[in-house]
Formats: C-alpha cells, structure tokens, sequence
C-alpha cells in the first residue's frame, strides 16, 4: 500500500510543467482554445515543461516514461490537446485527460506488433547525425532523421489532422524552399486539384471539378485577386475574372499553403469550391536567419540561363521579432506548334470546287462541311521576369496578446514576340461560303462531316509579328490582430488594403500577305502539318497587309475589415460571432486601332523591313519587323480614349457586409474524441456595374445597381474514433459570385421601329448558391503516412450560361432615354446576355495515400510515397440556338491522379513526380454538333534532386515537364485545334543559410 502510494506521489512530483503548468487549477486551463507554442526537437521532458508554461496545462507522467525520449517539437497556434498530441507523436506515449489534467501513458501496442516506437529526433535537412561515441540505449525505440521534403509532409499532415474541416496543407520543405518552382504546380499535388498552363508554367486551378472563378485565394487572411494575360487567343488573352494566377508570386515567398475544402460560418462567404491560404514566412517561426539562394534557370525550347535568386533575414529581439525576404527570378520560355482558330460550317461556291472532286464530297462541300480555319503554325516567346518582396513584423508580449503586420509586393514582367502564319489573307479559308480565287483541288471527308485534309490552289497567306509588353504590380499591407482578453475571451481583428494594377500598354501587329500559292493540311496525324507552293522565306513575296493596335489596362482595388470573438462557454464549448466589411472595385478598358494597307493593293515596304521568325518554330517564313514597319508607315502606337472599344471600359464595384455566429465543441464520447463547429453566416452585397453602351448615336454611360443577400449555414464534425482513425462529416450552403465580365453592364443595342436588340452582362444575375456535403475517412500511421478516402457532393442551385432571349425594354435596366420614338419599356427587345440557367450537380471521391517506407531493410527505408486519385461528375446545360443540350462543366476532369516518389536522407533526396488529369472543357463549342472545346488529358513530370555539402548549405536540381508534355485543344469529335509544346525547365543552383 505504502509503495503504491510512493510510486503515485513519484509520478505526481514529475509534473513537467512544475515550472509553470502547476500553477494553474483545473479550472483555468483552456484545453480548448488556441495557444501559441515555439518548442524546438529535442528532450521529451523540456518540451512537455515548455507546453506546460505555455498552456497552463498540469502534465502527470511517471519520469521513467520520459527518460531519453525526443519530440519533433512544436511551432505555431494550436489548441492544448492538439499540441499534446504533436508533441507525442512517435514517442510511444499518450495523453489522456482528467479534469483538465494530462496524464501521460505508454500507447497501447497490438499484441502482435513487437515494433518499438518511432521517435523523431530532428526537424532540419542539415541534422547532424548521432555520434559513434554516443551510448546506446537498449530500452530506447529507434531513431529516425526526419530530413526536408519528407519533414513537410508530416507538418502538413498534422494540419490535416487537426483541422474540423477538410483541408489539405503543403509547407515548405525548408525555409524559402518551397517545394516547385510555381505554387500552382505544387498545388496539383493535392486530392482534388488540377491546374491549368500556358508559356510553361501552372497558372490556374481548378478544385473538386470547378473552375479558378469558383476557388477563393486568401494571403495572410485576406482575399487576393491579380490579373494577368496570356499570348494565345485562343486561352482568352488578357484575363479580366475573379480567378487568381498563381504565376504572379514566386513560390519561395511562402511558407504554408492551407487547401480548405470545406465551409464553415466563421469563413468568407465565396469560393464553392474552396478556399485556398497563402502564408508567407514569419520571423517568429524562422528565428535569427539569413538565407540565401542562387539558381540558374534555362528551358529547351530557347537559348540561354536565366536567375533565380532568393534572399531571407530574419531576426528576434524579445517580443518583436521582423523579417525581410526578396524573390527575383527570371525564365525565357517559347511555345509553339501548330493551331487554328477553331472549326466553322463552311460552305463552297460552286466555282471554288475543283474537277477533281467527286460527287458524294462535291455535295458535301456545298452543303457545309465543319473546316479548320486558318490553319496556323505558331510561336509564343516569352521573355518574363518577377519580383516579390514580404516584410513581416511581429510583436507577441507574452501569450496573450499577437500582432501581426505584413506587407507584400509583387511585379510580373513580360515581354512576348507570338509568330503565325495562316491561310487568312485576302483570298482566304476563313468565311462561308468560300468564294474568291481560291479552289479546292481534293477534300478528305469523313463520317461526322469534317474535312480532315484538303489542298487548294489560289489562297493568300497572311504572317503575324505581334510584340508585347505588360506587367502587374500587386501591394498588400495587412494586420492582424489577436488578444486573450481573459482566460475565456478571445478578440481576433484584420484590417487590410491591396490593389492589383494590370497594364499592357504594347501590343503591336504587323500583318504581312503572300498571294496566290498552293497550299494544302492535313489535321490526322498527331501534329497537324501544312505544305506551301512558294517560298514562304523569300522577302520578295511578301507585302505589308495591316496594322494592329492595342492598349489594356485593368485595376482591382479590395478594402478588408474583420472583428470576431471567441467566449470559452466551458471546458468543452466556445462561442464565436463577428462581423465583416469588404470593399472590392475592378474597372479597366482596351483600345483598339486596326488599319488596313491592302486596298487597293497590299503596301510594299524595304526588305530590311522584313524578317523570319526568331525563336524555334515549326516552319519559318517572313514577318515584319514591328518597329520598322511601324516606324515606316507611321501609324500611331500610343492610343487615347478615343479608340476605345465599346463595352470594353466596365467597372464592377461590390460592397459586403457580413456577420456570422458559430458554436466550437472539443469533448470526449468515451475514448473518442469529437470536435465540431456549426453556424450561421449572414451577408449582403450591394453591386453596382457601370460602363458604356454602343449605340448608333455613339457611346452612352449607363450605371445599374443591384443586391443580393442570404443565409449561409454550416456545420463540420470530426470524429477520433482512435488516435489513428478519424472520420469527417459537413454540410453547408455557399455562394459564388459571377463572373466580371457576366456583370458588365457595358454592350452594345441596336434600336429599330417596334424593337431592337442588345448584347451585354447581365448586373442582375444572381449569384451561384451551392448545398454540399461531404466526408472522408483518414486512417494516420503515426509519422509514417496517411491514408484516406472521402466524397462529396454539391447541388448549384442554378449555373450561369449564355442566352438569347426576347423581354421586355424595362427588364433589361437600360434607360428609357436610348429607345427611339414610338418605344417604350413594354417594347421587345432580343438580348443576348449571360443568364442563371438550369442548376448543376457535382460530386466526387477523392483517395490519397502517404508513406514512409521505413520497414524496408537498409538505405531503402529513406524511400517514401505519396499518391492521390479523384474522379468527378458533373454537368451543365448550354444553349445552341435556343436548343439544349447537357455537356460536361467547365475545367472539370473526370479523373485526375498525382504520384510523387521521393528518397531523403541526411546526405542527399531526390523526388519525381507525375500529374495526370484527363480531358476537360475550357468553352462550349459553337454549335450542338460541334460542342465542347476541350484540352486533351496530359501526363506531366516533374523531378528535384538535393546533396547538403555542408551543415546549412545544399546542392540544388529541379526539373520541370520532363516529357515535354504537348498541350492539345479540340472541339466537337476529335477536330484538333491546338498542338504546342513549351520545353524542357531545369534549375541548377544552391541555398546557404547562416
């Protein structure tokens, strides 16, 4: 009795937390609300000392439980229980809870299982290995060096695993060592995510089968929008949406990207698909660093090495800690290959078709048949540079009170020179019906009414030079702030100001034609090909055409502020409510001057004027030298409002204000533990979208303004059915507001006696509003993996498609004072305008799997897997003339799939990596037998290799599109549009830290 009692006051006297935890009673301990701890790797027993200060938590555990055992430690804001049990985690011990006491115990372990615990002795990728001279331990588990990528993987799993919701994390693998070159290809790692690309890079993603406009993108707290353009037209050009480019920020600027699945009332209302967090560095969690790393950047498809330069301090005095960083980098990339503009039903004049045609195709080619137009070989060079720059400035006088201030700036550069020749000149295969000089000699028609391959006599060629320049600045100040009022009360503030600023004031064409040659495609074999009867590099045939201009410019502007609070009801329960105001404009416009140097005949300008095509291309051929020709003719390149073109200077000004209520619970059912929260989410929007209106009396302002309003509820369980199994449930209602240019009120109307017509966005559209519910199953193997299976399921009340639609005057929202004598708002009017159509259902399952291969005998048990499936449903009804027909949604592919391979080390790592994604749509297509423009499914590889050739110092090789991936685009069955490679990216370089 006695030596029970002794051994019991033994284990009560090792409280770790008798420098700090034992002062605080039962009563006072917050075992629920969010604390923020900074424990390094090390001794088991300081690290449960540190957690006990800092969380005012009494830790029993008998001292021979502890002896000689380490923690990976524990940085950042966690509540108790959860930080316990990282700090546990691969120690053999667990905790239990008993009026707010800890009691610490040995896990149980299977009786078949004779495997001794894990435990993880270092964090770092420059970890010194143990001494040969250290004594060995018998009772002590083996020991494992965590290193780099594999250590940012398991950081990212606990994120996972501590969240109520579903969430995905990627975290750096070391500081300023993000692990791609672009955010958007570490992104496509993730279940559920596929990305988007043009000039070689990631830029757009799309989550759970919806595209970039459905996922919020929020930096430091606070939602982030910038614009960018792309070279090709047929990916839209310069981009004006709600959609966020990730090749705007060099990767190395952020420490920790969250993916949050599901919503939650204490959440921005927006995102159906989810919401994404960018982090970037802070000094508190870096420390006393100066980091800096170098790279050279080079791609197959040009010539040269580019940098890519990286530099980091950060320092600590007491309660204030600031940090700097600064990303420069930049890549030269070229793109090209074969496309057309797309495919329309082309009819044939009966004098353009040949004696050689026979009569069952004769018959075709005079009906319509679906013809490629301007077939196109194409070069896109990029030239683009970025520049980002994080400042970040923390002051945390003890644990009760945190403010955070960050500032960033970004700048993209780029400069393009985009090549083509096409079958588009005067006598042209771009109209119906074809008519003019141009006869087609022999025609390959097949079953579905398309013309494969044909060849011609009398076509005019028409050759690009198209240079641009355009750059996007992008600022970001905001604070947040975080105070522990009393032991139960919690405020949390943000305030924040950001503007994103998108000019291309270059955009300069020279068209150049060659008359009358032979000219024949052929679109059957994997890259399409053309042939010529003439020398296309001959300066002699060729002639000046026409001369384009064009100016752009677009500005988002966006306010934030956000006051909540958090009210500890009990030991178990926590109260939330807060309220929000965001402020968001975007406004811009385009100018357009197009004159044209062929009437009568095309202008003949020096052969000096004239050159081939510079970067790697599929055929060369003459184009114009923009400046000299320019220069020569005289045309203005340095527009005004005067060449504005109508409906293109819209702005879309939304202000929001939200509140919401929401209860957290954390108990025990048993032995298991369950957390959840639910509530409710109120916001109100109040647009107002102005711009011009084409008229035929010229432009006339119009301003219109609406509201949209509602109730979001939500609510997400998760459930610890053991410390290795959790299940996950949520439900919630969330909107999507529409798309920019959907809200235009700028367009065109057109009046007439007794009607008219317009074309224009729609104000007046409603937003997206989506039910969904999902679940997942998660199963953790300790530090080894994870492995998981989820669904989910959401109902859009209705998607938002393009129609024609007669209504009457009053309903569109004009002003009566652009109707014409004898109209008035009861007068019809056909509009053609984006509006709420059917609704849309989409669902999902998700698996992924992650593990580390430490059973396997010797070096091999540095080996590690990590691996994600999904497949996707989901579908949309588009219009073809008034006719309906269901096709699949926008940017969503059936089946994605992700493997990554990896072996790390304390010398030396490596990973490759394969992203799959299968054939998704971009647009509708332009009739009901020629729908769905689509990108064909692609493989894409990726690889990084490392070696530390000293303690803080590393070797560093990546690799990007290894296959060199082609990007393919076709539309209705199987008609290809687009087949271009980018090439090759590889980095070779170094990183120091002091």
């Amino acid at each position: 009795m006695m030596s029970n009692r002794g051994i019991s006051l033994l284990a009560l006297a090792a409280v770790l937390g008798m420098s700090g935890g034992a002062q605080a009673s039962a009563a006072q301990t917050n075992v629920a609300g969010q604390v923020r701890y900074d424990i390094a790797s090390g001794d088991l027993r300081s690290a449960i000392s540190q957690f006990s200060q800092a969380s005012g938590l009494q830790v029993v555990v008998a001292p021979k439980a502890v002896s000689g055992r380490h923690t990976a430690g524990l940085r950042g804001s966690f509540a108790p229980r959860d930080a316990l049990d990282h700090l546990l985690r691969g120690t053999g011990l667990t905790a239990s809870f008993q009026n707010g006491v800890a009691v610490l115990k040995p896990a149980p372990v299977a009786a078949a299982s004779h495997a001794r615990p894990v435990q993880l002795v270092a964090a770092r990728n420059d970890a010194p290995a143990p001494s040969a001279d250290t004594p060995e331990d018998p009772d002590a588990a083996p020991q494992i060096t965590v290193t780099g990528f594999r250590h940012s993987l398991t950081v990212a799993q606990d994120f996972k695993r501590h969240a109520v919701g579903a969430e995905d994390d990627i975290v750096a693998s070391d500081i300023a060592a993000f692990p791609d070159l672009n955010l958007a290809e570490s992104l496509q790692r993730v279940a559920g995510i596929t990305i988007t690309r043009d000039s070689g890079e990631g830029r757009q993603i799309a989550l759970r089968g919806l595209g970039a406009d459905f996922t919020r993108t929020q930096l430091n707290g606070m939602e982030v929008l910038g614009n960018t353009a792309s070279g090709m037209d047929n990916r839209g050009g310069v981009s004006r949406s709600r959609s966020f480019d990730y090749s705007l920020f060099a990767s190395e600027l952020f420490s920790r990207v969250a993916v949050q699945k599901s919503f939650s009332a204490e959440q921005d209302e927006g995102g159906i698909a989810g919401t994404v967090q960018l982090t970037s560095a802070k000094p508190f969690d870096v420390g006393d660093k100066f980091i800096v790393s170098a790279k050279g950047q080079t791609n197959t498809n040009t010539t040269g090495v580019t940098p890519r330069v990286v530099g980091l301090a950060s320092h600590r005095w007491g309660d204030l800690a600031a940090l700097v960083s600064v990303a420069y980098s930049q890549i030269r990339s070229n793109e090209f290959g074969y496309r057309n503009w797309g495919w329309g039903l082309t009819k044939y004049n009966a004098a353009n078709i040949g004696p050689n045609i026979d009569a069952a195709t004769r018959s075709a080619l005079l009906n319509g048949v679906w013809a490629p137009t301007a077939e196109s070989p194409s070069s896109w060079y990029t030239d683009r540079k970025r520049l980002g720059i994080t400042s970040s400035l923390q002051y945390h006088p003890g644990k009760d009170f945190k403010l955070d201030v960050d500032f960033l700036y970004g700048r993209l550069w780029d400069h393009r020179d985009d090549y083509a020749i096409a079958s588009a000149g005067t006598n042209a295969l771009t109209g119906s019906p074809i008519g003019g000089t141009q006869v087609i000699q022999s025609a390959v028609v097949d079953n579905t009414n398309t013309l494969r391959a044909a060849s011609y006599t009398g076509i005019d060629q028409r050759s690009e030079h198209h240079v641009i320049e355009n750059h996007t600045n992008f600022y970001q100040g905001v604070a947040n702030l975080s105070w522990n009022v009393t032991d139960r009360l919690t405020i949390n503030a943000l305030g924040g100001y950001e503007e994103s600023d998108f000019a291309q004031p270059v955009f300069d064409k020279v068209f150049m034609e060659l008359k009358n040659t032979a000219f024949s495609f052929d679109t059957r074999p994997t890259i399409p090909f053309n042939t010529y009867g003439k020398d296309l590099t001959d300066p002699n045939n060729w002639a000046l055409q026409r001369l384009d201009t064009q100016e752009n410019a677009i500005t988002n502007k966006y306010a934030n502020g956000k006051l909540d609070g958090a009210y500890k009801l009990s030991d178990t329960l926590t109260f939330k409510a807060g309220g929000e105001f965001k402020h968001f404009t975007n406004s811009g416009y385009q100018y357009n001057n197009k004159v044209f140097h062929n009437v009568p005949n095309d202008v003949a300008i020096p052969n000096n004027l004239k050159q081939t095509v510079a970067p790697q291309t599929q055929i060369q051929y003459i184009v114009g030298n923009v400046d000299g020709v320019y220069n020569y003719i005289g045309d203005p390149r340095d527009l005004n409002a005067s060449y504005l073109q109508a409906g293109s200077d819209y702005r879309v000004d939304e202000k929001t204000w939200a509140g919401f209520a929401q209860v957290d619970l954390d108990t025990m059912l048993g032995d298991m533990r369950l957390r959840a929260n639910a509530g409710l989410r109120y916001y109100s929007t109040d647009l107002t979208s102005s711009g011009h209106l084409a008229t035929t009396g010229g432009l006339v302002p119009v301003s219109i303004r609406n509201n949209s309003n509602g109730w979001l509820p939500a609510a997400n369980v998760a459930l610890d059915v053991t410390k290795a199994l959790v299940l996950r449930l949520s439900a919630s209602r969330n909107v999507n507001r529409p798309a920019l240019g959907d809200l235009a009120a700028a367009g065109s109307i057109t009046t007439r006696p007794n009607g008219g017509s317009a074309s224009f966005g729609n104000p007046f559209l409603k937003p997206y509003k989506a039910t969904s519910i999902e679940g997942s199953v998660e199963y953790y193997m300790d530090q080894s993996g994870i492995a998981s299976l989820g669904f989910f399921y959401k109902h859009m009340d209705s998607f938002i498609s393009s129609a024609t639609t007669q209504i009457p005057y009053s309903q569109t929202g004009l002003p009566l004072s652009l109707l014409i004598q004898g109209e008035d708002g009861n007068t019809l009017f056909d509009v053609s305008q984006p509006v709420n159509g059917a609704g849309a259902n989409i669902k999902g399952l998700e698996a992924a799997f992650q593990h580390d291969f430490t059973f396997l005998p010797g070096p091999l048990k540095h080996l590690g897997m990590v691996a994600n499936g999904t497949w996707f449903d989901g579908h949309q009804t588009a219009y073809y003339s008034n006719v309906p027909k269901v096709i699949q949604l926008p940017n969503l592919s059936k089946w994605a799939a992700n493997v990554t391979l990896y072996y790390e080390n304390k010398l030396w790592g490596a990973r490759i990596s394969d992203a799959y994604r299968s054939r998704y749509l971009i647009g509708a297509g332009t009739a009901i037998d020629n729908s769905g423009d689509a990108i064909e499914g692609s493989h894409n590889v990726d690889f990084q290799a490392h070696v530390n050739i000293r303690r803080g110092m590393r070797l560093i090789a990546e690799g990007i599109n290894l296959t060199n991936q082609p990007i393919v685009q076709s539309v209705g069955p199987n008609r290809k549009e687009v087949y271009t490679t980018s090439g090759r990216t590889f980095t070779f370089g170094f990183s120091a830290e002091f």
